[in-house]
């Protein structure tokens, strides 16, 4: 039970990741693709614990939920970290030409 539960965190990181990118696609807008992954992270983590919940029929499974929207809330960190630094990154690159 316990790598179904690995393989599910897994894959909502890996499908939010790309929802991000098509996002970001469409968009060409780190700042939402940020946005759009801890949107992810509040809706997956809700499936997560609400799926932990269903199957393990225990109070705390809903840890589950908080745990996968814990590791979603630090992957949309990331990105963020990623539009400052490439936003920074093109603000000195257009000043300097």
């Amino acid at each position: 039970m316990t790598y179904f539960f690995l393989i599910l965190l897994v894959f909502f990181i890996i499908v939010a990741n790309i929802i991000g990118f098509k996002g970001y696609k469409k968009k060409k807008n780190l700042y939402s693709v940020a946005f759009t992954i801890l949107l992810l992270a509040i809706l997956f983590g809700t499936i997560g614990g609400a799926l932990a919940l269903f199957l393990i029929r225990d109070a705390f499974a809903i840890f589950y939920g908080m745990q996968v929207g814990y590791c979603l809330l630090i992957n949309s960190f990331i990105v963020f970290i990623i539009a400052i630094v490439a936003t920074l990154i093109k603000n000195y690159n257009s000043r300097k030409i």
